[in-house]
């Protein structure tokens, strides 16, 4: 359809183009940092699965409790996203390569300082609190370069470039597991922080963002957000997801200690988990592209519980649990793949920084007491059936309230169509870029993509 059939078919209703994007070129080399970031943040993340499993084996810290090194996991996790706020207006004030150095300073500087970490307080700080910090900057910095280079791949891309946190976090848990007894907790910490340090800084520096043709919202908390009820569907989406995953991803290494696997073994696991979720997650873009990005998170998180519940619970063996890391792993980290896609069908690509910047921020409290509510509930029955009935059912939740998502966009479709003269099939067929409808009547604007799918 040409611009001038386009507003011909719309009379009044599309104000202004808005950015269209290359969908490809040196997005892909974009694709390719954002991919190597998030191994280098993510994925060295996933490997405090592997330091837990040693620190409960050996103790490494007298007088820690399991609880406390729990909470560790989960603090790192929860603070870069409590920090999201000031990372979004860091890109907003100074630009993006900015708050990409500035995570880059605090990641570096959390595993050279756990190196030399004695007490468990000064492991809260390191690991916890410091590396958080450039977890946060360097995700809230790199997570929506992707969309901006891509329209009818968005998703694509975005899968590809989630896939880092899994494919990294495989070779940074095999490596932990064989550096932590030939080269001793200290150096394994200082060979991380060296290597993330020299990738992360090549990839910002190549890194490139289009906040200056899309002008972006330079709000990094925006209230009104929270008027909107798809918009609430949205956090409840990531808020469940969060309790579920957390669970997972930071026990399967301790629970194949459990049931009586050796260290090796439990490093294995974690690492195969990861593999799951790096080869899960580029299917997962494409699919959305294809069948609704909405309708492919959905079904996917309702896998991941589903596959807790059939076939983590019935995991007593270490091949079964290979099985399970793979195929669990694959879907369990749905909302990281989707988060920015959906996102931005829910509120559009202007407000998507200030959107997202909610969610960090909201999450933050899944993220930070999950893990210890599972442990501790491991640590009361004496057994990991409730912490993996907890982590089941959570995503189920987080899959329920896609379904109330999807409700509301085909309704939104629908009544949009209806008030514009417009088939909906048409209307998902509006141009190859982004347009933004304005306000009609007393409907919300509502952003469209190419082939639009719910």
């Amino acid at each position: 359809m040409s611009d001038a059939e386009r507003r011909a078919a719309t009379p009044g209703m599309l104000e202004k183009e808005e950015y269209v994007p290359p969908d490809g070129g040196y997005g892909w080399v974009c694709t390719a940092c954002v991919f190597l970031i998030n191994g280098h943040t993510w994925g060295v993340n996933a490997v405090y699965g592997v330091f837990l499993a040693h620190y409960l084996a050996k103790n490494t810290y007298p007088g820690a409790t399991p609880l406390q090194f729990a909470f560790i996991g989960g603090l790192s996790i929860s603070q870069a996203l409590f920090i999201s706020p000031l990372a979004t207006a860091t890109v907003a004030a100074q630009g993006t390569r900015t708050a990409l150095f500035i995570g880059i300073f605090f990641e570096t500087l959390s595993l050279i300082g756990a190196s030399f970490s004695t007490k468990i307080w000064h492991l809260f700080l390191s690991q916890g609190v410091c590396f958080g910090w450039g977890l946060g900057f360097l995700f809230v910095g790199s997570v929506g370069i992707t969309s901006q280079w891509f329209s009818s791949r968005r998703s694509l891309a975005n899968g590809i470039a989630a896939g880092g946190s899994g494919i990294f976090g495989l070779v940074y848990a095999l490596a932990a597991g064989a550096m932590i007894p030939s080269l001793g907790l200290p150096w394994t910490y200082r060979v991380l922080g060296m290597v993330t340090f020299a990738v992360n800084s090549v990839c910002s520096l190549l890194i490139r963002d289009a906040n200056a043709k899309i002008k972006p919202s330079k709000l990094a908390f925006d209230w009104r957000l929270f008027n909107r009820f798809e918009f609430i569907l949205m956090l409840g989406y990531g808020f469940f997801s969060m309790l579920g995953y957390s669970v997972l991803l930071f026990s399967l290494p301790n629970y194949a200690n459990r049931i009586g696997l050796t260290a090796k073994q439990a490093s294995v696991v974690g690492a195969v988990m990861n593999l799951g979720q790096g080869l899960g997650r580029v299917p997962i873009g494409y699919w959305s592209d294809s069948f609704g990005r909405i309708n492919v998170a959905g079904l996917m998180t309702f896998l991941s519980g589903l596959f807790v519940l059939t076939i983590w619970i019935n995991a007593k063996t270490y091949a079964v649990l290979l099985v399970y890391a793979v195929i669990g792993g694959s879907v369990a980290g749905t909302f990281w793949a989707t988060a920015g896609p959906v996102t931005a069908e829910v509120v559009g690509l202007r407000e998507l920084n200030a959107a997202l910047s909610i969610v960090w921020v909201v999450l933050a409290v899944p993220t930070t007491f999950s893990e210890p509510i599972g442990l501790e509930i491991v640590e009361r029955t004496g057994s990991y059936l409730g912490a993996q009935l907890f982590s089941g059912i959570m995503y189920l939740l987080a899959a329920m309230c896609l379904w109330f998502l999807k409700a509301w966009k085909v309704g939104e479709l629908e009544r949009t169509a209806a008030r514009t003269g417009m088939r909906a099939e048409d209307m998902n067929a509006v141009d190859t870029g982004f347009v933004e409808l304005e306000e009609i009547s007393d409907l919300p604007r509502i952003f469209l993509v190419p082939r639009i799918q719910v």
